[in-house]
């Protein structure tokens, strides 16, 4: 499916933040936004997340004149749990009360339970954590939580996914290798991304890069 996005105005009671940004991302593709602090990036992601409610600026909350589409189909008016975009942030943000496996099956579609089961194997087989399941979340390292939280979001079987700084919070080589990890997965389901960051060392295709700036 392709993403399309057409930001008319992003703007809160006592300014714009963004006017006129439309993009397209096919299918496997990694759009990246860039910009300053306050320029909006995040505030973008929260429009195709249908979260822009959630954010306010000065106590007034954001408000976003546009169109969000998958294939053509409409999600603008959708709830975000409609929606089948998923999230990926800077903290993995795992449920500690739940191990591993827990985690990544709460977040496989309804089905036979073995057939779910099996899905969450097959994801810690392919994050190379097969024997980390029975796992407490809290004994992982940052690198492996952060593999973690990226196979939840695809067991959930997004239709596109939203990554908002996911590798800030990692050292140089974790940072590195945990990049290439998400790039792949992504190219190899098919799901069109977008991903905010500062670092130009994130930047998975250089022809698809929007920098925003302050309108």
């Amino acid at each position: 499916m392709t993403l399309s996005v057409h930001i008319q105005h992003l703007c809160s009671a006592r300014r714009e933040l963004l006017r006129d940004l439309r993009f397209d991302v096919a299918p496997g593709q990694i759009l990246t936004l860039m910009g300053a602090s306050g320029s909006g990036k995040s505030s973008v992601l929260a429009a195709i997340a249908g979260t822009l409610a959630t954010i306010a600026e000065g106590g007034q909350a954001l408000r976003f004149d546009g169109t969000v589409s998958l294939d053509g189909t409409d999600l603008t008016a959708l709830p975000t749990a409609q929606r089948g975009i998923g999230l990926l942030f800077q903290d993995p943000l795992l449920f500690a009360h739940m191990t591993v496996a827990e985690n990544l099956l709460f977040a496989v579609p309804p089905g036979p339970k073995a057939e779910r089961l099996a899905k969450v194997q097959q994801a810690l087989q392919d994050a190379d954590l097969a024997d980390y399941g029975e796992r407490d979340p809290d004994t992982l390292s940052g690198g492996q939580r952060a593999r973690v939280a990226l196979m939840r979001a695809l067991l959930a079987q997004p239709c596109a996914l939203l990554l908002d700084e996911p590798f800030s919070k990692l050292d140089a080589t974790l940072r590195d290798q945990f990049r290439r990890f998400v790039f792949d997965h992504i190219r190899r389901q098919g799901i069109p991304a977008v991903l905010v960051t500062h670092d130009a060392a994130d930047i998975a295709d250089p022809a698809l890069v929007i920098e925003l700036n302050h309108a």
